[in-house]
């Protein structure tokens, strides 16, 4: 029993007695006396760039190549681009004979041919068999021949001809600002003969085509 008595007095003793014996923790406060959160400790990513200043577009065209479209930007002395574009022009006015068998077209034709009267045999499309005449910018010559071919005797008719074709427009991205001086520069390089010349925000920048 003493034995126990013993052991007991001793636990109590280190119950007592062991909290003064650990040395205690110890936080250091930061300068704004609080710890610093976890988002001050993330490390930057370089890799994250401040955003691009804004740009403007300075458009104009058209260009029948995309050769005349990069020589003259390069007389212009700006970083471009060139879009390509399928545009509709006004139809042409032609001149026909209208489609019909095709052996009756060839051997019409061949006399036409004869009589020396320009015209071929049109061979495919919606007018396949018919014998053209001659297609026209002007509806004013259109309708002169159109009526010199009547008092021929020939059964002609007046259609329109429609076409597109591809054009070429130059994009000169140009810092805000600068877009009266780039215009200028291209009307006095073209003087004042394109289609359109137009300003306009970017939508985003990309690459040039050359940069001079």
């Amino acid at each position: 029993m003493r034995l126990v008595a013993l052991v007991l007095l001793l636990a109590n003793l280190a119950v007592w007695f062991a909290p003064g014996l650990i040395p205690p923790v110890t936080y250091e406060a930061s300068a704004g006396g609080i710890l610093p959160r976890v988002a001050s400790l993330k490390v930057s990513d370089s890799s994250e760039q401040a955003p691009l200043p804004p740009t403007e577009c300075v458009r104009v065209g058209w260009f029948d190549s995309r050769e005349d479209a990069t020589a003259f930007a390069e007389r212009v002395g700006e970083h471009f681009r060139i879009e390509e574009r399928e545009r509709e022009l006004p139809p042409l006015n032609w001149v026909m004979i209208p489609p019909q068998p095709r052996e009756v077209a060839l051997s019409q034709f061949r006399d036409l041919f004869s009589r020396g009267v320009e015209s071929y045999v049109v061979t495919e499309g919606e007018y396949r068999n018919a014998i053209s005449l001659g297609l026209f910018e002007s509806r004013v010559a259109a309708e002169s021949v159109l009526e010199e071919k009547k008092q021929q005797n020939l059964n002609v008719v007046l259609v329109n001809f429609p076409r597109n074709r591809i054009g070429y427009a130059l994009v000169f991205d140009v810092e805000p600002a600068r877009e009266t001086e780039v215009v200028q520069a291209v009307e006095a390089e073209s003087h004042s003969n394109f289609d359109f010349v137009e300003i306009y925000a970017c939508e985003g920048v990309a690459s040039p085509e050359k940069n001079p």
